[in-house]
């Protein structure tokens, strides 16, 4: 299973000062070097951490695959579409959030949501679309276009009770199972840290896992490189003890 790690926390930590430092861009260059699949950075309206500079940098800098999340809104289309990244996620946003909140009702916006995949699929771009994994918006981002769902794993990350664990992570198998039926790639995310992350990825059709926070936040204590290879052996060998 491949491991994207999201830098927004790391731009989060530079923009509390209004300076340069830390670099998002060199933090994903040690991410690459220590294992990341690939590198997540969320462009959002409101540019609350991420900069349009910081994109273009690790478009041009990046040996790995670059996944930029964003919404539909014109003016960041326009960024996705001139900097080409090898895969956008498409993502709800709002502006008072302090993370994504959920999944993209596809479902109810297909037309809206099915005109920026196509727009951005021209530009030789992977589309993916950040959704819950219920049949309805699995169906409907298939019927758009996309080329993978990325399964927001909240629900289950948030559980308060085991039994409620339980059943989320059995509505992601469901799910999983559902997309891959459909020719859909699988990734997932949201909320997962070292201690919840196994059962998720022994679920072997998921692709990859996108996670940011858990490892900046363990990267404060050992380093940005232990906290990517700690990362990447659990999902890689999850049923080690």
């Amino acid at each position: 299973m491949k491991l994207g790690v999201n830098i927004d926390h790391i731009a989060t930590v530079r923009q509390a000062r209004g300076g340069r430092e830390p670099d998002p861009v060199q933090a994903a260059l040690l991410c690459e070097s220590s294992g990341a699949d690939s590198i997540v950075a969320h462009l959002r309206e409101d540019r609350r951490h991420i900069q349009d500079d910081d994109v273009q940098r690790l478009r041009e800098r990046l040996g790995v695959r670059f996944n930029l999340e964003m919404s539909i809104a014109p003016e960041v289309m326009r960024v996705a579409q001139k900097i080409r990244p090898d895969q956008a996620t498409l993502v709800p946003e709002k502006r008072r959030e302090l993370t994504t909140e959920g999944g993209l009702a596809v479902a109810r916006h297909e037309k809206k949501i099915g005109l920026a995949v196509k727009r951005l699929r021209k530009k030789g771009i992977v589309v993916s679309l950040f959704i819950e994994p219920d049949q309805r918006n699995i169906h409907a981002a298939r019927r758009i276009g996309a080329e993978f769902v990325e399964f927001h794993t909240g629900g289950y990350a948030l559980a308060a009770t085991k039994g409620l664990r339980d059943r989320k992570l059995e509505e992601l198998r469901e799910g999983v199972f559902y997309a891959r039926s459909l020719r859909l790639g699988v990734n997932a995310g949201h909320g997962l840290n070292y201690l919840n992350v196994r059962p998720i990825a022994q679920i072997k059709e998921i692709e990859e896992l996108n996670i940011g926070h858990a490892i900046i936040s363990r990267a404060v204590l050992v380093g940005i490189s232990q906290a990517v290879r700690e990362m990447k052996a659990l999902i890689t060998n999850p049923l080690s003890p």
